[in-house]
């Protein structure tokens, strides 16, 4: 997999960032885009404070994931500004000063106290766009998130800068790696726990720099979405294994899933050979003016043949599709837009001055809306579930004739298949930025 270095990349990033912000300003009727890290927040009657996560904001700006209470300031016309906190504390790591590639690009002021931003910030406060959280407020300074500054801001961040693929293709990496270990682990006899330590030491990443929860579930845990439990003790017998995980890297995530039959000869391995194949025709099919909202639909149709093909379906396809049988066996959406956030913004986006592009009728789920265009990055995430309270509501709702009830039997002890990648739409051909990780 070849990398790029970011270095050369991020002037030409910096300079659309600053081209963005430019026109946001324009809009909303500001003088100044203030952007703060954001501040730790603590648990109720506890000194503890909750994981930090970085305002996505700044970080869009500097990679800098780490660092509370600092501020990116812009004028248009002007460098971009860091004021950057590097406290007096004995109680914790202190901040390293500034360093790397982007160092050149900012004028940094490096402040000692929160306060100390106060005079570094421009004003008035009535004249600055300040995106953050409530609990960023520095004196005059409280966010106030311009819904007209938001919405140009999120739609254009849909487009990747080539500095930010670099980045998007190093946590594909990462993350890739550590799948391999997570498999080498199932395979050795690991229970959930240990295979997820395995994938934290692999990715070189704790639960708290992942980005996200690692779903890591074996057997019937693969029909649990969003299963996360992580039983400490191996099953007496692994039939399968759904993993869900992912990387960070410089604030960028990294959201792939795979999942594998202990019998590599089983019908069960044979159902994921053919979901994978399905899988990466839905990626090739990831081309500008495209609507995404027709290859959820067409994902149906497809994943529908599959258990026709493998005797669970007795209806067509399409009366599937129609009955809303499919949504029973492939509940969630297609995908997501994916970046600086997981779930990233604007994947229902009608335009740049707000407004919201509606999910299919029966597809409350789907998480992306929008037209393919390019620059923009998606996961195709299909998948195949046997869920006993979904499969009752088939029966309830008077479809069950459209089921091999038998064959239904046969596949739920192995949960579900799901196969993710992340995918970057070109003037060409689909971009597979998770594919050649695991090469």
């Amino acid at each position: 997999m070849h990398i790029v270095a970011p270095a050369p990349l991020y002037p030409h990033h910096l300079a659309t960032l600053r081209a963005r912000a430019d026109e946001a300003l324009a809009r909303s009727g500001h003088d100044h885009l203030l952007i703060p890290s954001g501040r730790r927040h603590y648990q109720l009657f506890d000194d503890r404070d909750y994981p930090f996560a970085v305002n996505p904001h700044f970080k869009h700006w500097l990679p800098l994931t780490r660092v509370t209470d600092s501020w990116l300031a812009y004028t248009p016309g002007q460098r971009p500004k860091l004021v950057y906190l590097q406290p007096f504390d004995y109680w914790h790591v202190v901040p390293d000063a500034p360093s790397g590639w982007w160092v050149e690009h900012v004028d940094v002021h490096v402040i000692r106290t929160p306060e100390e931003a106060l005079p570094l910030l421009p004003g008035p406060a009535a004249r600055c766009a300040i995106l953050g959280e409530a609990n960023s407020a520095l004196g005059d300074y409280v966010p106030n998130n311009p819904a007209a500054a938001l919405d140009y801001l999120h739609y254009q961040r849909s487009y990747k800068t080539p500095y930010e693929i670099a980045l998007m293709r190093v946590a594909q990496r990462k993350a890739a790696h550590a799948h391999r270990a997570a498999e080498r682990a199932f395979r050795a006899g690991a229970g959930e726990f240990d295979i997820h330590m395995a994938y934290c030491e692999a990715a070189r990443q704790d639960a708290t720099e992942v980005p996200y929860q690692n779903i890591v579930a074996l057997n019937t845990h693969g029909a649990v979405l969003h299963y996360t439990e992580l039983d400490r003790d191996p099953p007496a017998h692994s039939l399968s294994f759904l993993i869900d995980a992912g990387a960070s890297h410089c604030g960028y995530a990294a959201d792939i899933t795979r999942t594998y039959a202990a019998d590599r000869g089983s019908e069960f391995q044979a159902m994921i050979d053919a979901v994978d194949a399905a899988q990466q025709a839905m990626c090739a099919g990831v081309r500008a003016g495209v609507d995404y909202r027709q290859l959820h639909v067409d994902a149906h149709l497809s994943l529908m043949g599959i258990l026709k093909d493998f005797g669970v379906l007795k209806a067509s396809p399409e009366a599937a599709l129609a009955t809303g049988v499919s949504a029973a066996f492939f509940p969630h959406g297609l995908g997501h837009p994916i970046g600086l956030q997981v779930h990233d913004v604007a994947g229902f986006a009608a335009s740049d001055r707000g407004g919201t592009t509606a999910r299919p009728e029966g597809h409350p789920y789907l998480r992306m809306t929008r037209v393919l265009e390019p620059g923009m990055v998606v996961t195709i995430e299909p998948g195949l579930y046997f869920i006993d309270m979904l499969l009752d509501e088939v029966r309830k709702n008077g479809h069950a004739a459209s089921v091999d009830w038998a064959r239904v039997d046969e596949f739920r002890p192995y949960g579900g298949i799901r196969i993710e990648d992340e995918v970057l739409c070109t003037d060409g051909a689909a971009d597979n930025l998770t594919r050649p990780a695991f090469a």
